[in-house]
């Protein structure tokens, strides 16, 4: 067997117990413009210059007006959702059930908005509130089947996305469908009461952005600086080191989907009682803003208040395509070949992030 050079003996591939924090951002970083190096080819395929391409999406989001309205729009959902995400997968439940969550927070919104009497000042508090629930409640079912039966989460999570959409189109077709409306599938508009307000001559939701930029700083505290928080980040380290020191997994893991089906449920009153003030087809609520939301929490590595800036870079993709589809004639959806380039790259790097090259002191 021929034996590697000797420059290549003095080198060893190895685990790194103790990776530094500059090795994980920059590994990003690279995977980052991979992707976009990637999606070139893709903008390559179709007749235009990955260049051309990626400047036009920048001068239509950020230095448009509208655009930049639109980039705020889908802002909301991807901050809000990816908050909670980052403690799902930061204590190893892996939520991703996110897009079910969100259609279950517009359904109970829906609900309060249409069919239960309340004080004009109760009704958009209450609508929050009963969504968050709903959203939680969607996700602690899979926690239960996790921490009771061991069923895998990420089946659970994602098949319940299914449940949750049919349960909307079954509702809009049937006993929730407008008594005005011929023709088309979905309920009677929202009361004035039951309307977020948006920003002039947009569709941006101020309630719901400020409630995401607050979310994430709350959550970033409660991650770091509370007792609830160091359990969080033990159980999701090392879950034996976590038994031992008498920590719940189970109170963690029931913790964690609450927090992150809850995010995902305000997510889904804000679209319904901000853009579209109704509930209607589930396609229409949400965009794939629940899919999306697994890279922003991806991107943050588990610090919430790190999901601003990459739900920005997300948000921005989002509405740039758009901007593609306008200015370059090109189809909406390879934006969503761009986030699973996004992801796959990501993914396929992290073993650069636990590994590390070590130069031999005594080469054989």
């Amino acid at each position: 067997m021929n034996k590697p050079p000797p420059s290549l003996r003095r080198w060893v591939f190895e685990p790194d117990p103790n990776p530094p924090a500059s090795r994980l951002w920059l590994v990003s970083l690279l995977a980052i413009l991979a992707a976009f190096l990637a999606s070139g080819l893709i903008f390559w395929a179709y007749g235009v210059s990955p260049l051309t391409a990626y400047i036009t999406v920048i001068q239509g989001t950020l230095f448009d007006s509208t655009g930049l309205a639109e980039v705020l729009r889908r802002f909301i959902p991807l901050v809000l959702i990816g908050s909670g995400l980052t403690l799902a997968f930061r204590a190893q439940f892996f939520n991703i059930g996110a897009e079910g969550q969100l259609l279950m927070g517009a359904v109970a919104a829906a609900g309060i908005a249409l069919f239960v009497p309340l004080p004009a000042a109760l009704v958009l508090p209450t609508m929050f509130v009963v969504g968050f629930l709903a959203g939680g409640a969607y996700a602690l079912v899979a926690a239960v089947l996790k921490a009771r039966l061991g069923v895998n989460e990420i089946l659970t999570t994602l098949m319940f996305n299914y449940v949750a959409s049919y349960l909307v189109i079954y509702l809009i077709n049937g006993p929730w469908q407008g008594k005005t409306v011929r023709g088309f599938a979905y309920t009677d508009p929202f009361p004035p009461a039951a309307v977020l307000p948006t920003l002039p001559g947009t569709l941006v939701h101020w309630p719901t952005l400020i409630l995401g930029l607050i979310m994430t700083v709350f959550l970033q505290l409660l991650l770091s600086r509370s007792v609830l928080g160091y359990e969080l980040r033990v159980a999701g380290a090392n879950p034996t080191a976590a038994r031992y020191a008498g920590i719940s997994a189970t109170k963690v893991v029931w913790l964690v989907a609450l927090c992150s089906g809850g995010a995902a449920g305000l997510a889904g009153v804000g679209e319904a009682a901000g853009i579209h003030q109704k509930l209607l087809d589930p396609s229409q609520i949400s965009l794939g803003y629940g899919f999306t939301a697994v890279i922003v929490a991806y991107l943050a590595r588990g610090n919430p208040i790190l999901t601003i800036p990459t739900a920005l870079l997300m948000a921005i993709l989002f509405a740039g395509g758009d901007v593609m589809k306008v200015s370059l004639q090109m189809p909406f959806r390879v934006i969503d070949a761009l986030s699973g380039l996004l992801l796959l790259f990501l993914i396929g790097s992290e073993r650069l992030v636990e590994y590390r090259l070590r130069r031999k002191e005594n080469p054989q």
